[in-house]
Order: structure tokens, then sequence, then C-alpha cells
């Protein structure tokens, strides 16, 4: 048994829709499917949660609608018919989300995010089922929220794996169903309640399902031809790493490589379980692999960037030195926000982090910050890491651009800038 995960690119209309079907129905193996929100579907969806809570309703639901009309339209490009059943389905999952913004929100922004955010997966793994079912590729539609169970650390739910070991083989068998479809990004807590796994969680969801079904890989379908070495869009240069060991993904990921979710790699670790990236385009291609490799490996150099950044700097009130009290508070100021933090610098009296760029609370963190410390800040600033760099991949990134922060290691070399 396989995991096959498809982003939303991948299903962002009903030709993508066909092409993903083509590769399911083109693989005889038992296969369990993770679907991602079709397109921008989960972009729209936070803007319709940011209305929401800000009490922006009629472009609430305005927002909807659109959301609406644009699946239903790919379902009218999919079935001659229309499938009369499947649109109603849609109406209905749609007319429920207009009916909850209807009503006044919770005081917890994160939580409404998760019931609402978690739209996109749920219609657009409905969507994909029904089509696979049409052309006679017998599929079965779980809802992952039953069978992945998280506690209610909205956004980032984590994982109770000990009660998803327990649930998931109950849905996730074989005896009449080749495919077993469901959606990523989504689990539940004990009360039912939906929770997110953060972020581009769906590559996380199909890690899960791997470690707790022990499937025999993981194959995650992009619109590249696996993993690069820098951002096509960015670069033009790159080259396909062609194999990768567990831990060099992980520093990847970490350093904001969104080729793969952070989160993937343990579960997979823990089995052995390879992890492919390959394209949805060109499914013919090998693409990338991530496995058990024992050895040291040689690398050209791999460009990773984070755009969005902030560069926060604090300095002492009282002109007293950053000591390790001092580092802890911050740090758990970070952590209550739930920024994350992707570089720090220390000297005697100030302490610099860089973080991404949050959707809300910033102005509540530099004020709360304000109350001990004297801060600095800028932003629209971009984090480059280069892993295996050279002095000439490093003289030709920077050109031109100001340098805020600079880090180096025996491996990779790090700059904030603009």
């Amino acid at each position: 048994m396989k995991v096959f995960k498809f982003g939303g690119a991948s299903v962002k209309d009903a030709a993508g829709v066909k092409n993903t079907a083509a590769i399911i129905c083109s693989d005889p193996d038992q296969l369990i499917v993770v679907v991602s929100a079709m397109g921008k579907t989960t972009d729209a969806l936070v803007e319709v949660t940011k209305n929401y809570f800000a009490g922006n309703l009629e472009k609430a639901r305005t927002g909807i609608s659109t959301i609406k009309d644009y699946h239903l339209n790919i379902v009218k490009d999919l079935f001659e018919s229309g499938n009369e059943k499947l649109q109603n389905s849609i109406v209905e999952e749609f007319e429920a989300l207009t009916k909850r913004v209807n009503i006044p929100p919770s005081l917890n922004y994160d939580f409404e995010y998760d019931q609402i955010v978690s739209t996109g997966e749920m219609v657009s793994t409905e969507i994909v089922a029904t089509y696979l079912n049409h052309l006679g590729r017998i599929t079965k539609w779980i809802d992952a929220g039953h069978y992945i169970r998280t506690n209610d650390t909205w956004r980032e739910g984590v994982i109770d794996w000990e009660l998803t070991r327990r649930l998931l083989p109950q849905a996730f068998q074989f005896n009449e169903n080749t495919v077993c479809l469901t959606q990523g990004f989504i689990g539940a807590t004990n009360f039912n309640l939906t929770t997110t796994l953060g972020r581009e969680g769906s590559d996380y969801t199909a890690a899960i399902l791997a470690n707790v079904m022990n499937a025999e890989s993981v194959t995650i379908w992009k619109d590249v031809p696996g993993i690069m070495n820098a951002d096509p869009h960015k670069y033009a240069k790159t080259y396909m790493l062609e194999k990768l060991s567990y831990r060099e993904a992980v520093e990847m990921t970490y350093y904001g490589a969104k080729v793969i979710h952070p989160k993937t790699m343990k579960p997979l670790v823990e089995k052995l379980i390879p992890l492919y990236v390959k394209s949805f385009i060109h499914p013919e291609k090998s693409g990338s692999m991530i496995c058990d490799i024992d050895h040291p490996m040689e690398y050209i150099p791999v460009f990773i960037t984070k755009e969005d950044q902030i560069l926060i700097t604090v300095l002492p009130k009282d002109f007293s030195f950053i000591a390790e009290e001092s580092i802890s508070n911050l740090y758990k100021l970070f952590s209550k926000f739930r920024m994350k933090v992707n570089l720090v610098q220390q000297s005697a009296m100030n302490f610099s982090l860089a973080i991404d760029r949050p959707e809300r609370d910033f102005d509540l963190l530099i004020q709360a910050l304000s109350d001990h410390f004297v801060v600095h800040y800028n932003d629209g600033l971009e984090l480059l890491t280069i892993r295996y760099f050279t002095q000439d991949a490093v003289t030709e990134s920077t050109k031109g651009k100001t340098i805020y922060v600079e880090q180096r290691t025996r491996n990779t070399v790090r700059f904030l800038l603009k």
C-alpha cells in the first residue's frame, strides 16, 4: 500500500482533477490518497475568516459565494450531466458555512479559523472521490477528522498518536476499496471539533497515515520535477536533487523550503518509509527521493528563501546585559503570540530575531516587548539561506542588496536582506 498526496495546484480546475485521477487510475496498487483544498481556496477562506472575525459580514458572505461558485464550475466541467447530487452537496456545505458567519464569532480567532478554513479540504475531496468513482476506480471517501485526533491547539493541532493509531485502521481498509481518499491538513479533538495541523499540513497528514498504516512509500505530487536546489521562479538555473537523506530534508524544511512541510519527516524516519517528490505534469519522470542514506552526500549550493520577514531588535531599558533569563522570557513571549522565529542573533546589549510576518497581533507583541525593552524593527525583508555555499554563490545572491544580518556555519550561510 502506498500514500499519494496531491496539493492545491494539482486540483485547481477540472483539467487538474482529470490529470490527478489519471495518475491514481494508472497505479493498480492499494492507495491512500490525500488531497488539499483546490487552487487558492485556503487563502480565500482565510480572508473569509478575517472578515467574519472583524465583523465585515457582507464581505465574508460574498467570499463564501465566490468560493462556492468556483467549486460548482469545476463540477460542471467534470461531468457532462453536471452531477446534481454532488452540486447539491457542495451547496449545502457552503450554506452551512454562510449560516456560521451569520452567528457572532467566539473570542478565539484560531478556533474560528480551523472551523472555516477546513471547508476547502472537505469539498475538494468530495469532488475528487466522486470523479474517481465515476471513472470506475472504486474510492472510499473518509473524513480525516474522525480518525486523526489532536489536542485543542487550534491551527497547530498536536497529534494524539495513541488514539490515532487505534482509530485509523478502522477506516483505511482495502477489502473492497482500492482507493481510500481523505483530506490533508485536518484533524479533530476528542469533542469532534475540527483542528488543522499547520499551514501546508497535508504533507504531514500523508506522513501520519503512512506511519500508522505501514505504507511502503509516500509520494507528494507537485508542479516541479522534484526537489530543486532553488526556486525556479526566482533563479535562472536550477537543478533537481535526485536523492536526499532524511536529515538533509529536515534541514531544508527548517530553513524554509516549501516543497515539504517541516513536520513530515519524523513519522517517516521512525519506519524508514521513503518519500518521493514527483511532478504531476510529468508523472512518468522519477522525481526526487528522500530516504535513509548513511553516508555523507556532496551537494551543489541550495538556495532557500523566506519572504515577508520582520527583524525585531530589543535593547534592555536599564542597560543590563542580555542574559539567559532575558532570552527565556523573550521566547516565552514569542511563543505566547505564536510567532515563528527563523533567525536569532545576540550581542551584549541587544537581541535580534527574524520572524514570519504574522497575520495578526503584531502590534500587541511590540507593545508587550516595549514594557521592558527599547524595540526597533525592520519590515519587508527576505531571509536567504544557502546550504553548501560557495563564495560565488554568496556574491551573486547578495549583489546590490542591503544585508541586515549575516550568519555562517561550516555548511550554511544565512542573510537577512532587502
